[in-house]
């Protein structure tokens, strides 16, 4: 069977994947009056004097929300908040197997950038954390923005970090097997979308200066009709208002290729002409920019994809459920950019140099080390950046 036909199949035959559970049993009167009234009054009282509390008393304190208005929904584009409920439910079923965290599916039924806010705002006392998903740029850079600014817990839109996290953690470890450095190679990133920029961003923050940025008709530069703000921020960034040329043109002799843009793009003759010993992380899913074997048989050293099927997979799994896990166990008010690249260095670490390999780069998702480490670097660096409230 068709693994997406087996997908309806299993959901048909469960009623989808979540369900809730209790860890208090109920067996007696007693149990009764302890869960609920009389005994459920103090908790109450105790939050209404110190609302930090509510963290501990209540499921709160485990409990995130992966929120959506699914108007850009994996590779399927804007199919509407109940079209995009399977995927939040399957991202809370990830965030509980590999992080231990609770999560909640919320699809909101407006694409009004507003009321998305608003409706987040008014719930954040349920959860200890927001993952936004699925939401289309530039919009989903002013609510994550918004709420991080106006809400008291972390907001993470996975979309733009999560990916720029797995990237960020495949170069470095790719980088440490060719023993080249990341301040100096050349690195271009084609597709500038939430993904793309944000790779471009953190890789510039973790040191990386030789980057070039990508759009379908060229070089991201000032002239690009549909600039958003986070795109206007790195053409500066990045010395590239003036900048032109084609992938083809830019790409010679790079040593870094990273792709989150669309199947097929990175073509033989781009792939054969990059520098030699060169790492090549081609994203697009469900369709890579270049599959892993073509990709080998043109030179290419380090070779990543997103599928599941070859090797080095770059993977949001790896990311947010342990960086979920260490901001939320120190009740972290944020997730800043110190963590995140925490979050990378733990996870291209945890490939050492003894065990690396042109197909090994990258550490498994089923790896159990992955969430652990990535939690105890992020609750680490949470509390030496001084935005955790729990030690």
């Amino acid at each position: 069977m068709d693994v997406r036909e087996e997908a309806v199949q299993k959901k048909l035959e469960l009623g989808g994947f979540l369900t809730t559970g209790t860890k208090y049993p109920l067996k007696d009167a007693h149990d009764l009056s302890v869960a609920y009234t009389p005994g459920v009054a103090e908790p109450c009282l105790r939050i209404k004097d110190n609302e930090e509390l509510s963290f501990d008393l209540t499921c709160r304190g485990n409990m995130v929300a992966v929120v959506s208005d699914g108007t850009r929904v994996l590779g399927l584009g804007n199919i509407g908040a109940a079209a995009a409920m399977p995927v939040m439910e399957g991202k809370s079923l990830l965030f509980k197997r590999f992080g231990n965290v609770d999560c909640v599916p919320i699809v909101i039924d407006s694409d009004d950038t507003e009321e998305i806010i608003r409706t987040v705002k008014l719930l954040q006392k349920n959860f200890a954390g927001i993952n936004l998903e699925d939401i289309s740029s530039p919009k989903c850079y002013e609510i994550e923005n918004r709420l991080k600014e106006e809400l008291e817990i972390p907001v993470f839109h996975d979309d733009q970090h999560g990916t720029a996290i797995a990237c960020l953690a495949g170069v470095k470890a790719a980088l440490r097997f060719v023993k080249k450095d990341l301040s100096k190679v050349k690195i271009v990133v084609n597709g500038a979308g939430a993904a793309g920029a944000n790779i471009a961003r953190l890789l510039y923050l973790a040191g990386a200066r030789d980057i070039t940025l990508m759009v379908s008709s060229g070089v991201l530069n000032k002239n690009y009709k549909r600039l958003d703000s986070l795109q206007a921020e790195l053409i500066k960034l990045l010395g590239q208002e003036e900048k032109t040329g084609t992938l083809a043109e830019m790409a010679k002799g790079a040593d870094v290729l990273l792709g989150v843009s669309a199947a097929g793009a990175f073509t033989p003759e781009i792939l054969k002409n990059l520098a030699k010993d060169s790492i090549v992380f081609a994203m697009a899913n469900p369709n890579p920019e270049a599959m892993y074997d073509d990709a080998k048989a043109c030179g290419v050293r380090v070779m990543g994809t997103g599928r599941s099927d070859a090797p080095n997979q770059i993977n949001n799994v790896n990311v947010f459920p342990g960086l979920f896990r260490g901001a939320i166990d120190v009740h972290a008010s944020k997730i800043n950019d110190e963590m995140k690249l925490a979050a990378a260095d733990a996870l291209a670490n945890l490939v050492s140099d003894e065990d690396l390999r042109e197909d090994y780069v990258v550490a498994d998702a089923f790896d159990e080390r992955v969430p652990l480490a990535v939690a105890k670097a992020v609750a680490d660096v949470a509390v030496k950046t001084g935005v955790a409230r729990k030690k």
